[in-house]
């Protein structure tokens, strides 16, 4: 992997986009999204990686290369196995930024809050997460059943976990290189759990978190398919439940010192 960050003064912030058959907002989105990086991020050395999970079966490929010959700071990465938790855990863990970026394709969160998110990770916090749950947060577009799955969902994490967190699945969150290394090796699931799963055994295993109340649009084209995500969701909580997998991160640290 290339790396980027050749500056020893400044901090580096690396911001993965996953993508699964995005043909049409990879051209749409990926330039807006660069921009805002050059204009509001020159006190970082900063790269924008467009992480492919599948291989995608449409022409993803193509009219990504096409932009990373046009940008200096973008970067193409193809994941030859599917779901988005998966691609993620594979870039993250060879990456050598600071902090670790990851946003929707769609850019249903205003990137307005980025910079708050990328301070918070250099203030202290190991993971820096966008809500849309949060007290201060505005919310448009959105249907009444996704309202209600979400909030039934998040009530469910806090009664059977006690975290301290409102919001496990924006699309839009950040986290220490340091906090990566030692967490994503305790992270299963590949798929949309695993945002839930990275927050979960965070809070319980005691890295601080920051939760940035944003404004989010719903993209109406989503392909996100509700109750198989649902589904999935429902089995990887079972499954820490019983579990308890933080206990395994507290034993391991003890046993390393």
């Amino acid at each position: 992997m290339i790396s980027f960050f050749l500056s020893m003064s400044k901090k580096s912030v690396s911001v993965v986009v996953p993508v699964y058959n995005e043909e049409r907002d990879i051209p749409r989105t990926i330039p807006i999204l660069y921009k805002y990086l050059s204009e509001n991020f020159k006190n970082y050395d900063w790269r924008l990686v467009i992480g492919d999970n599948g291989p995608s079966k449409d022409n993803t490929p193509g009219v990504s290369k096409k932009l990373v010959k046009k940008y200096k700071h973008l970067e193409y990465i193809c994941i030859p196995r599917p779901a988005r938790g998966n691609a993620l855990k594979e870039i993250w863990l060879k990456d050598r930024a600071d902090a670790l970026v990851y946003m929707d394709v769609d850019l249903s969160s205003d990137l307005s809050y980025l910079p708050q998110l990328v301070n918070a990770l250099f203030d202290g916090y190991d993971i820096a997460i966008g809500s849309r749950l949060k007290k201060g947060a505005k919310v448009y577009g959105r249907t009444l059943l996704r309202e209600i799955m979400s909030r039934g969902y998040n009530i469910l994490i806090k009664t059977f976990f006690w975290t301290s967190f409102c919001d496990a699945q924006c699309g839009f969150k950040g986290i220490r290189r340091e906090a990566a290394k030692k967490l994503l090796p305790y992270v299963l699931d590949k798929a949309w759990f695993f945002d839930s799963e990275l927050l979960i055994l965070a809070d319980k295993s005691g890295h601080k978190i920051r939760e940035v109340p944003i404004v989010w649009r719903d993209d109406p084209a989503s392909t996100v398919k509700v109750a198989k995500t649902a589904w999935g969701d429902l089995k990887g909580l079972w499954r820490m439940w019983w579990d308890r997998p933080w206990r395994k991160i507290k034993n391991d640290e003890r046993s390393s010192h």
